[in-house]
């Protein structure tokens, strides 16, 4: 596209994350916000632009979802090797500091993300296999980042980034719009069965090559099969690895999606699951005496389950039946609100057995974290998610985290938003007088006017943050030969909870893809480790590996007696966790300028949607006083369009629909009556 944009927006959106955020209950005459690319933002920008706003979304990066991305293998290389390679921008210019007006000042953006730290690369897999053999499009083998564990460089931290380097982005090209088949309306799909085909168009297919051009990037490259034959059974070497990259669609944040939960209810209401697919995770897992065994979960797993006693399974029931409705029975835990949920399960009728369960692997909860009203409310949530989509409360989306601000971002652009990658903004100017933001400066020096601005976390500079205290959240990601717990079927998504062994530690949750979500080649597993962060990510989340998995190595791979997985290729990281932070913690921040936070540690997405709810920009769109009405058009191929606006509004323009309508379709009739309804309303409201 060309590099000059309109000087004016309704909406202008920095960052391609999954945040969704609302601007003061305003009148949405003008409108004006801007976003960077995570989650939230994606949603804020999709509502925006459905409501028929002029949205302009913006990044700075080369792909969409911010830290809630996901890449394949040669792209998490890529992403791997700029931020190791990145130095440090200047952010000074002096392309916008001449167009900064005697009763303005700017606020420069920070250019360069300091987000993901202490990140640590190990690969176990053999290297001396078919190293010519490459991943179409993939950036060629960095040694120096990529550490064979067999060599003693594997100790050694000298490959690893200092902790003020900062991540760059992956030169990837922009996400090809596709078009949905159907529309439904109120249904989520759960794909339950095995899914082998590879997706049309998906943001991790486009080859990451930083001299090829759009044109080819943007064309499908079949993904060569491998008809080599392997010299050794089970053996799996880096070489196949790379060229099979592009099956692999890594997450960099490890969440779940409760079937109940926020995210969901908006994905359907908004009709943007029709952009994705789910599967349920079809186990959960508990970690207990050095063995991972399966937690029942269902009624009927509860007493099909070999693991309890009949009387343990009678005390579990009547535990469960009673979490459901623990609000209406307060005195059962009358006194006990100050208290750990740990310590409230031992004054309960429960076993040993049963209160290790209920703790992590119900309520997901570790000792010390949680109080018995927390306690109670997560053992409900799980609960009450259970059955809508399958035998667990949990979906995952095919093909990775990532699709989810692809999903948003694509209705935004389906109803007319503009999306710039790779488009970098200077610096935000603010007005002296009134204190508040008035236009951004973009990288080619041209002054975009708007009158709300939404800005990620990341792009403020040290100074503005002086006085946040950012949390850290430590991640692993692994890519291994077999499961944590084998059974039959080699295709098992699980969740497992290992609790933590030492004070001050946090327990690690572990989230196992098999190759039928789309996120890993046949026959191997990715695994995704989170907890909040004590240490480095190395530290803290290496104990838990070496309990369930060891390295693969040449002396085991004849060994088929080996009961835990091997890994492959080890990735370890840290990430800023910027939720629940105070705006008034930002340094001169102005008033209409409203920041979105990143990832969370939480296992679901609630946290970004009721980000999105706690700022005035949703009840603007949503207007308190206004009416949602869904008119269908006469063609089956165009979706419905839902409009939110004030009643009088609605009066008005329905009267003009009568008058249109009834010149064209001879029968008036409904809309007559849809006014008479909405006028009875409007005066129940008046009164």
């Amino acid at each position: 596209m060309a590099d000059t944009l309109p000087s004016e927006f309704d909406v202008i959106v920095i960052g391609t994350g999954m945040c969704n955020l609302v601007l003061p209950g305003q009148s949405l005459g003008r409108l004006s916000c801007f976003y960077f690319f995570c989650l939230p933002e994606s949603i804020i920008a999709a509502a925006c632009s459905r409501s028929g706003r002029r949205v302009l979304h913006v990044d700075s990066r080369s792909y969409y979802g911010g830290n809630w991305a996901s890449f394949s293998f040669s792209g998490l290389l890529s992403w791997l090797k700029e931020h190791q390679e990145n130095s440090d921008i200047e952010n000074d210019s002096p392309v916008w500091q001449d167009q900064i007006l005697e009763n303005e000042e700017a606020i420069a953006l920070s250019r360069k993300d300091k987000t993901i730290q202490h990140v640590e690369v190990f690969c176990y897999a053999s290297q001396d296999l078919h190293e010519d053999v490459e991943e179409a499009g993939a950036l060629q083998k960095n040694h120096a980042l990529v550490t064979s564990a067999n060599s003693t460089e594997a100790a050694d931290s000298s490959f690893l980034p200092m902790e003020d380097e900062s991540l760059s982005t992956m030169n990837c090209e922009m996400l090809t719009e596709q078009t949905p088949s159907s529309d439904p309306e109120n249904a989520l799909e759960v794909n339950g069965a095995e899914v082998t085909g590879e997706k049309e168009n998906h943001c991790d297919d486009k080859t990451c090559v930083p001299s090829t051009s759009a044109e080819d990037v943007s064309e499908n490259v079949p993904i060569a099969e491998d008809t080599t034959e392997q010299p050794k059974k089970n053996r799996i070497t880096y070489s196949q690895i790379i060229k099979e990259g592009r099956r692999f669609n890594i997450d960099l944040v490890s969440k779940l999606l409760y079937s109940r939960g926020l995210l969901i209810d908006l994905l359907i209401k908004s009709n943007v699951s029709r952009y994705a697919e789910f599967k349920n995770i079809t186990r959960i897992l508990a970690f207990r005496e050095g063995r991972v065994e399966q937690v029942p979960c269902s009624r009927a797993d509860v007493f099909n389950s070999k693991q309890l006693t009949m009387v343990e399974k009678r005390m579990l029931m009547k535990f469960l039946t009673f979490c459901m409705e623990y609000e209406k029975y307060a005195d059962e835990y009358k006194g006990y609100e100050d208290i750990t949920f740990y310590e409230y399960l031992k004054t309960q009728k429960l076993t040993p057995n049963l209160q290790y369960i209920v703790l992590h692997s119900i309520a997901m909860t570790s000792e010390t974290a949680s109080s018995t009203i927390d306690g109670l409310k997560a053992t409900r949530n799980f609960l009450h998610c259970l059955g809508r989509y399958g035998n667990t409360p949990f979906l995952f989306p095919l093909y990775g985290q990532g699709e989810l601000p692809q999903c948003f971002c694509r209705m935004c652009a389906v109803f007319g938003g503009i999306y710039c990658l790779r488009h970098s903004v200077q610096c935000l100017v603010v007005d002296k007088e009134s204190r508040k933001c008035k236009a951004i400066i973009d990288q080619f020096g041209q002054r975009i006017i708007s009158e709300h601005f939404l800005v990620e976390d990341s792009y403020f500079s040290e100074n503005m943050c002086s006085r946040v205290q950012y949390r850290q959240i430590s991640r692993a990601v692994l890519i291994t030969d077999r499961s944590v717990l084998k059974t039959d079927s080699d295709q098992q998504i699980s969740i497992l909870t290992v609790p933590a062994e030492e004070p001050g530690m946090f327990a690690v949750r572990v989230i196992e893809l098999c190759s039928s979500t789309m996120t890993c080649m046949k026959g191997t597993y990715l695994v995704h480790l989170t907890c909040t962060s004590s240490k480095t990510a190395r530290e803290d989340l290496e104990p838990v590996v070496q309990k369930l998995f060891i390295p693969y190595t040449e002396m085991e791979i004849e060994n088929e007696q080996v009961e835990k997985p091997r890994i492959l290729w080890a990735l370890y990281f840290n990430m800023r966790d910027s939720s629940d932070i105070s705006r008034s913690c930002y340094k001169d921040l102005p008033s209409n300028v409203y920041v979105c936070s990143g990832p969370d540690c939480g296992l679901g997405n609630d946290n970004a949607v009721k980000q999105a709810l706690r700022i005035e920009l949703t009840k603007s769109v949503c207007h308190p006083g206004g009416i949602t009405v869904r008119l269908k058009h006469f063609s089956r191929k165009s979706a419905p369009v839902k409009i939110s606006v004030p009643l009088h509004q609605i009066l008005k323009t329905l009267s003009l629909m009568e008058t249109v309508y009834s010149q064209r379709l001879q029968n008036p009739v409904p809309y007559q009556r849809l006014t008479q309804r909405l006028s009875r309303k409007a005066q129940t409201l008046e009164t």
